[in-house]
């Protein structure tokens, strides 16, 4: 399959404030490698309104039941598998809801796994065993725009009905079988081709904003504060129980109690506070509110 269409593969390119990288004091590439990475960061922002109608599209995936993937080879892949491993913790969602495919499988995760990113076979049978479908929403993440293994995957994806959205960070054409495109131009690394550096930076932080928006409109934050974590362990359980003496008001050993009488649930602990109810009244009232503590407080 012919990949996608570039006008120039900008990621490749030299860039010319680094020509003499292997000559430079170390101190002085310091300072370009941090400038470097701010003006990779600041071309996410020319992509507000893409990375928007991502989030919305990914709030609306989940609410409608569906599940929302991230694909990618090499480091691309790496950064979809580590944002879409932290949902589940941060927002007590079931780790089905955000899910990451690699090129190479899980191996690819640790080492490189050879010609893994040109495997077309490989990336349509990901698709179909996942048994994506139109319930869904697939994200593409490759830097040039135009690797194989993630081209072939959004189109396989778009033919069975899914969502599908592609990040890059390469002038590129819009293919017809991609919904959306967020294309920050972060430009030439300071050493060419190697995408882990500003493009990787970039890539995480449009993850985590769709990862953590795309929560925040499901409800699953009150204010700036993390109420639906999962307290798996003594760290996340003094978290929770942090957050309900923030939210109310209360003293830690009050609120010790009430996390345990909510199951180690915060957000149902905080209604239980707030509203004077028991734990089956305050999921009740959550429900039906839809899961937002916001609407159910009022």
């Amino acid at each position: 399959m012919k990949a996608n269409t570039l006008t120039a593969t900008i990621t490749e390119e030299r860039n010319p404030r680094s020509k003499n990288l292997d000559t430079i004091d170390t101190g002085k590439a310091i300072e370009l490698f941090i400038g470097e990475e701010i003006k990779g960061l600041k071309s996410i922002l020319k992509e507000k309104k893409s990375i928007k109608k991502a989030v919305i599209a990914a709030s609306e995936t989940i609410k409608s039941g569906g599940r929302v993937f991230y694909i990618g080879a090499g480091t691309s892949g790496r950064l979809g598998v580590l944002d879409s491993a932290e949902v589940p913790p941060t927002f007590s969602m079931p780790s089905t809801k955000f899910q990451a495919i690699i090129a190479g499988g899980k191996k690819a995760v640790f080492t490189s796994v050879e010609n893994a990113e040109d495997n077309i076979q490989s990336a349509m049978k990901a698709i179909r065993s996942k048994k994506i479908s139109s319930k869904d929403m697939v994200i593409g993440i490759t830097a040039s725009g135009k690797t194989p293994f993630v081209i072939s995957a959004l189109k396989k994806a778009k033919e069975q009905g899914a969502k599908t959205w592609l990040i890059t960070f390469n002038k590129v054409q819009k293919l017809p079988f991609i919904d959306g495109i967020i294309n920050a131009v972060t430009g030439p690394e300071i050493l060419a081709g190697s995408t882990r550096l500003k493009a990787g930076t970039a890539t995480k932080v449009i993850l985590n904003m769709i990862s953590t928006l795309s929560m925040v409109r499901f409800g699953k934050t009150y204010q700036n504060l993390m109420i639906d974590v999962r307290p798996s362990n003594k760290k996340l359980w003094t978290r929770a129980k942090g957050i309900i003496m923030q939210v109310t008001g209360i003293k830690e050993d009050e609120a010790e109690k009430l996390l345990k009488d909510a199951r180690g649930n915060a957000k149902t602990a905080v209604l239980m506070k707030m509203k004077k109810l028991n734990q089956p009244q305050a999921e009740r009232l959550l429900k039906k509110h839809g899961g937002m503590l916001r609407g159910a407080l009022k």
